[in-house]
């Protein structure tokens, strides 16, 4: 025992165990944007960019006012916030490990009974103090692991709080889409409804009269009745919209009364001006910095694993004061310190297959990691493809509306002058209503194209880090349970802090 402390005392403290390295993805290096290269930003955006509230882009109040909300009461960001806490009252357990782990008072108080032969019995009371101490010599580097894992997990706890304000505003913002594209669509379904009821009327005039035959009645029936029937499904649709939002604003289910205001009028903007290269965009994603630090803690607790391998050295030491109550006897005082080592020399391959256990999970979360990147450019060429191609399918179809419509005024004038059929009116009317529907919904298409790229650029949570983790009402409940201290109200790092002491080499906050 004395050459294995000699030795160690020798050879100084090491770190067992992998050091953390910042994943590569050698594709990100040379990838381009994909069908991002094909947008062409607005250049009259500001030079802060688009990215840190994105939704403003399209002047649109209440959007602003609903994104905001959600940002601050819905349930998904709440929770993050507390897995915050979590993670700092972690990182401050594992912190704690650089002190002496055994610090600890033992008390006893006994009354004692001797019952001699003869009846003769003896009573006494046995009283006993001692501190313990024992601290256990971090020669592996476990317990500094320790803490580089619980510092890493509490950055990728931020981080997972940032990526729900992403979502969030992304989805605040679709449905608000959604919801305005489905009015407008409404709309469109009634005015046309209304107009084939029109045609109807007149036909079953001339029917009375002489005429018309019942099949032009018929005709004008059926093709009236078909554009009404669409009314209850796009209500159906709207409807489930409109709880969708209200269940993210944390409200019952139902119309937002804000939302009456702007109806039937889709939100439309241009894309402002990027400033970051595709690679950095998606590095600086939230869920991507989660998933690199996600692995830096797995990373570190590898090293922890390892520790176990080899001998731990501990000092130990103890002053403990005991006295009776037995006539005569004295108080006793008693000192003790020394080392003591722990050694887990046999332990038939389970220590050794917990580090192996630690590694596997390691590779996991790296391959999580290269998926992650690979969803987020794939999200973000998605989004670049839907907003540019719907782009263009707008003007094709406003021309084909503009068609449409004077199609249906030439066919009206022929047939009141018995040129041609009421099958050609009919024909027009249902093309009309066919490319005014497209037309919205394709303007639609594009918002939530454009809502996808924002979300895929991974802007829209820098606000977050401003704001208090906690409600009043939330604060005060978890202060009268127990005492917080200033954890609860321990603000985030801004957006461009540095990274804690101990953040893995090459990470990010």
């Amino acid at each position: 025992m004395l050459l294995t402390g000699a030795a160690m005392m020798f050879s100084g403290c090491t770190t067992v165990g992998p050091d953390f390295e910042r994943p590569r993805t050698p594709w990100l290096d040379r990838w381009s944007g994909g069908s991002l290269q094909a947008i062409e930003a607005d250049s009259r955006r500001p030079r802060d960019g688009p990215m840190q509230a994105w939704w403003r882009n399209f002047d649109d109040p209440v959007l602003d006012q609903l994104v905001a909300q959600a940002q601050r009461v819905n349930p998904g960001v709440r929770i993050a916030g507390l897995r915050i806490l979590e993670a700092r009252a972690q990182l401050g357990i594992a912190d704690s490990t650089r002190y002496p782990q055994l610090q600890q008072v033992d008390g006893q108080l006994l009354g004692v009974t001797e019952q001699r032969q003869g009846g003769a019995s003896t009573h006494a009371v046995t009283a006993s103090i001692a501190l313990n101490a024992g601290w256990e010599i971090d020669f592996w580097g476990k317990f500094r692991r320790g803490i580089e894992s619980a510092d890493a997990a509490y950055l990728a706890s931020i981080a997972l709080y940032d990526d729900m304000q992403v979502l969030m505003a992304a989805q605040v913002a679709g449905f608000y889409c959604t919801i305005r594209t489905l009015e407008l669509r409404l709309r469109i379904a009634r005015e046309n409804a209304n107009l084939q009821q029109r045609s109807l009327q007149i036909t079953q005039l001339h029917f009375k009269s002489g005429n018309e035959s019942e099949l032009d009645v018929q005709q004008a029936t059926a093709q009236y009745l078909g554009t009404l029937s669409s009314v209850p499904q796009l209500e159906i649709a709207l409807r489930q919209t409109q709880n969708a939002l209200s269940v993210l604003l944390a409200r019952p289910p139902g119309p937002l009364p804000e939302m009456d205001a702007g109806q039937a009028q889709i939100p439309s903007a241009e894309l402002g001006l990027i400033v970051d290269l595709p690679a950095q965009l998606l590095r600086r994603r939230a869920d991507v910095r989660a998933a690199e630090m996600q692995l830096a803690a797995q990373s570190a607790q590898v090293g922890v694993s390892m520790a176990d391998l080899y001998p731990s050295l501990s000092l130990l030491g103890t002053l403990g004061l005991s006295a009776t109550s037995v006539s005569g006897s004295q108080r006793t005082l008693g000192a003790a310190i020394g080392p003591g080592l722990v050694w887990n020399v046999f332990d038939h391959g389970r220590l050794t297959n917990a580090v192996l256990l630690q590694d596997a999970r390691l590779q996991q979360l790296y391959e999580q990691y290269q998926d992650t990147v690979l969803r987020a450019a794939r999200e973000v060429d998605d989004g670049s493809v839907a907003f540019a191609k719907a782009g263009e399918q707008i003007s094709l179809l406003a021309g084909a509306v503009q068609a449409a419509r004077r199609s249906l005024q030439i066919a009206d004038r022929q047939y009141n002058e018995g040129l041609v059929d009421f099958q050609r009116v009919l024909d027009s009317q249902r093309v009309l209503f066919a490319e005014q529907d497209q037309l919205v919904a394709s303007r639609g298409n594009q918002a939530q194209g454009l809502i996808a790229l924002y979300k895929a650029m991974g802007g829209g949570w820098e606000g977050g880090r401003s704001r208090p983790l906690l409600d009043d009402a939330t604060r005060e409940a978890m202060g009268r349970r127990v005492d917080w201290k200033d954890m609860l109200d321990e603000p985030l790092p801004p957006p461009e802090a540095q990274a804690p002491r101990s953040l893995p080499q090459g990470a990010t906050p």
